[in-house]
């Protein structure tokens, strides 16, 4: 079992800058790919950045330039920094994980984004 806790989120005006940082732990070895995913009222769960353990990189158009996924493989933690942040980033991140073909996800850390 992998157990992911978010932290870092919050409310911030249009413009503004978030990170947020997602601690692993439990069954941590051989964890591959990590990412965050958002959900926002009546929206289904879309993904916004995903990192694999070597350090590559995607991300949903709408956040590319804006935020940057991050990893620290020895603190087994991920970041993902939000720049420019604009109303319609407003959601719930979710953390997750994958490792060995099996997903996990931390609970979420609410974003609101004022305009």
């Amino acid at each position: 079992q992998v157990q992911l806790v978010e932290s870092g989120g919050g409310t911030v005006q249009a413009g503004g800058s978030l990170r947020l940082s997602c601690a692993a732990s439990g069954s941590i070895f051989s964890i591959n790919a990590m990412g965050w995913y958002r959900q926002a009222p009546g929206k289904q769960r879309e993904l916004v950045a995903g990192i694999t353990r070597g350090g590559s990189t995607k991300y949903a158009d709408s956040v590319k330039g804006r935020f940057t996924i991050s990893r620290d493989n020895g603190k087994n933690t991920v970041y993902l920094q939000m720049n420019s942040l604009k109303p319609e980033d407003t959601a719930v991140y979710y953390c997750q994980a994958e490792r060995i073909g099996v997903d996990y996800w931390g609970r979420g850390t609410q974003v609101t984004v004022s305009s």
